[in-house]
């Protein structure tokens, strides 16, 4: 199929990289994220013209966050741009001259990791990103599985918690509100401010003070066995691994991959994510259990997933 180019669009820059079929990137060009919506579209338009010099392209493949039609062509919802039912393949495609199609964004990195990463030799694969919320995507049967609509995999908003937070969505007590990064800052502020005596190490690497507290601070404290900090790894893997098991019991996968910035610790949050999932896992003591891996890509799976769905002329169902 020839040379794809891949296109992520971050909260401070939007990144375009041409992608061969093996998945690798063989040039990338960044561009600052703008503050409008219009303007977004026109630096998505300059990102891929800036990585395409040189090369013979044949299609673009763009994550956004937010929910798409299930044609890969409109953003029906997006919750950081102001976007409401968005023709943006149109659009994009009028700047730039290429065929397009847009992909949620935790989907094109699902398609990049069970293609490229950790999900290779895997035909039923279930990813989730822990980052600030959390996302997750669907391969069923060697298929990403965006269902009727296409805005199938959100679970970071199945609600674990009747009438639990309130999240950004608007309900109360979906799964990221338990288990994100937001989550594990919430617990280790809320542990120190208990326990301040037990946080010494962890509270030292900020202002002095719970509330100075940051993501950065508790990894750091944790592997130097600041108990506080541990505890709130231990809390945040507690709600993953009960929703893997949630998960298990709906798609049966032979494996889940957890990527997302909160991936990059790994042993330190997966170790206690499979303990916990195995704890919560229906049957576990009796059943196959299905292998929990760390994401393999990093930061470029979804710019490599979205290269690899514009190749795909109908990968879902």
């Amino acid at each position: 199929m020839g040379l794809t180019i891949g296109v992520d669009i971050g909260g401070t820059k939007i990144a375009a990289g041409v992608v061969d079929e093996e998945g690798n990137i063989l040039s990338t060009h960044k561009v600052p994220t703008p503050g409008t919506p219009e303007g977004i579209v026109d630096a998505i338009s300059s990102a891929v013209e800036g990585a395409r010099a040189g090369h013979d392209i044949v299609g673009v493949g763009i994550g956004a966050a937010g929910y798409v039609n299930r044609q890969r062509s409109e953003v029906y919802f997006a919750p950081n741009i102001h976007w409401r039912n968005e023709p943006l393949k149109q659009k994009v495609e009028a700047r730039v001259g290429l065929p397009v199609v847009v992909e949620n964004d935790a989907n094109a990195a699902a398609w990049g990791e069970y293609k490229f990463g950790a999900g290779k030799g895997h035909r039923n694969v279930i990813c989730i990103t822990l980052g600030t919320g959390l996302g997750g995507g669907i391969i069923i049967g060697n298929k990403l599985r965006r269902g009727h609509f296409g805005v199938a995999a959100e679970f970071g908003h199945v609600r674990m918690v009747p009438d639990g937070l309130l999240c950004g969505c608007g309900s109360q007590g979906c799964w990221e509100q338990y288990a994100s990064g937001r989550a594990l800052v919430r617990y280790a502020k809320q542990r120190a401010n208990a326990t301040p005596e037990n946080a010494e190490l962890l509270l030292s690497l900020g202002d002095g003070t719970p509330d100075g507290i940051e993501g950065k601070h508790i990894s750091m404290a944790a592997r130097q066995g600041d108990r506080v900090a541990i505890d709130s790894y231990r809390e945040l893997a507690r709600w993953v691994g009960a929703g893997l098991a949630d998960l298990a019991s709906l798609f049966d996968p032979s494996a889940f991959i957890v990527g997302g910035g909160l991936s990059d610790e790994g042993e330190l949050v997966l170790g206690p994510i499979r303990k916990s999932y195995k704890r919560w896992l229906v049957g576990g003591n009796w059943r196959p259990v299905a292998e929990v891996l760390a994401a393999q890509l990093g930061n470029k799976a979804g710019l490599v997933g979205a290269a690899d769905l514009a190749r795909e002329p109908d990968p879902v169902m």
